[in-house]
């Protein structure tokens, strides 16, 4: 097939993050199978507007909130482009809305709903509760009005029950795990006990929970831990919790590492004891798997995603009340009884060998062959 994604990021882009290698792996996957894919998505400055990457043609055009629904419109409905069999529309809050523009057939592709994320956004107040009120009130309608009849691929048991809510029957949800690239990497735990937070730096994933929960633990136990926070994210937001994190006198203990390449990333989650994700709702959560891989199990909030992707109690903690003090209470427990942690480890290691690129794409092949018969 000739198959055509919509997506409002793309891979390379500065803020992309699990959903874009998610659908950069499945779209190899497909290449190598021999189907043609291009990628429609946002331009970023210093990017090509025409790529290639792995045998995917790229195509950046708009900025990534709304630009890129635009462009993508004016791209299709203009016709000067080849006849694709395939549409995959990829939701990232608002999606591209091709049922009202497109007759080929169509894929929705989802993540995670976005929710109550809608009242994280990083517009000043008041202003910032425009896209909060519009668009929670707007996204479960999309659904109902436009995507009923759409098969859908989603990551996760949490979203398909989210996508159930909005008016999705079953029989239209494809759930497929992600994958994971792992590292043949020697994992030696640092001396001194480390919590690491790996992700963007932004409300939505809890960094400013991470903030507290590190801060927590050091009240408790003082300088036995270490503390590494990994990943870049809005200046503003940054510089607000490395001034509290100056103001509580933990600026000796926690290191920023910035961004990092694939290699330091698996080094770092190799190196570390524990893994915080504070996130308030997430598709799957693949650092999660990222983390498993080399031993290091996850403590994080109970919420859609990382329910799916943490074995409780085996391959890591859910906390149940989604607090920073919890999560720095359950760390200290892990922690403090070697016996335990290693066994959760080896779980972890066992759980992440459960998931591969490989099953994943056969998985999301065999979807496409049953969707275009």
């Amino acid at each position: 097939m000739n198959i055509l994604i919509l997506s409002w990021r793309g891979i390379g882009h500065p803020k992309a993050g699990g959903a874009e290698v998610v659908t950069f792996e499945h779209a190899k996957g497909w290449v190598k199978a021999g189907h043609k894919v291009t990628l429609f998505t946002s331009f970023y400055k210093g990017a090509q507007v025409l790529d290639e990457i792995d045998g995917i043609k790229i195509i950046r055009s708009g900025g990534e909130a709304l630009g890129v629904k635009f462009r993508a419109a004016l791209y299709f409905l203009s016709g000067a482009h080849e006849k694709f069999d395939l549409v995959v529309d990829e939701f990232h809050g608002l999606p591209f809305l091709t049922p009202l523009y497109i007759r080929s057939r169509k894929l929705a592709f989802i993540h995670e709903v976005a929710k109550e994320v809608w009242r994280l956004n990083p517009w000043p107040k008041p202003f910032n509760l425009i896209p909060w009120i519009i668009g929670s009130s707007l996204e479960p309608l999309l659904f109902k009005l436009f995507y009923k009849n759409t098969p859908f691929i989603t990551v996760s048991d949490s979203t398909k029950k989210d996508l159930m809510e909005w008016g999705i029957k079953n029989k239209k949800i494809n759930v497929i795990n992600n994958g994971v690239n792992s590292k043949k990497i020697k994992v030696i735990k640092e001396d001194k006990k480390t919590a690491i937070f790996l992700g963007a730096l932004a409300l939505d994933k809890g960094f400013p929970d991470a903030v507290t929960t590190f801060n927590h633990i050091h009240k408790k136990v003082g300088n036995n831990f270490q503390y590494w926070v990994v990943g870049k994210g809005d200046k503003e937001i940054v510089q607000q919790q490395k001034n509290v994190i100056n103001k509580l006198g933990l600026q000796k203990s926690i290191k920023f590492w910035g961004f990092v390449d694939e290699d330091k990333k698996f080094e770092l989650l190799s190196r570390a004891h524990i893994l915080i994700n504070p996130s308030i709702r997430e598709g799957w959560g693949l650092v999660v798997i990222e983390a498993a891989t080399v031993g290091t199990p996850t403590v994080g909030y109970n919420v859609p995603g990382l329910r799916d992707s943490i074995v409780n109690r085996k391959t890591g903690i859910l906390v149940n009340d989604r607090t920073p003090e919890h999560l720095g209470d359950e760390i200290i427990k892990v922690l403090g009884d070697k016996g335990k942690y290693k066994k959760m480890s080896k779980n972890a290691i066992a759980w992440s060998k459960k998931f591969s690129w490989r099953k994943s794409t056969e998985a999301s092949l065999k979807m496409l062959e049953r969707i275009s018969n």
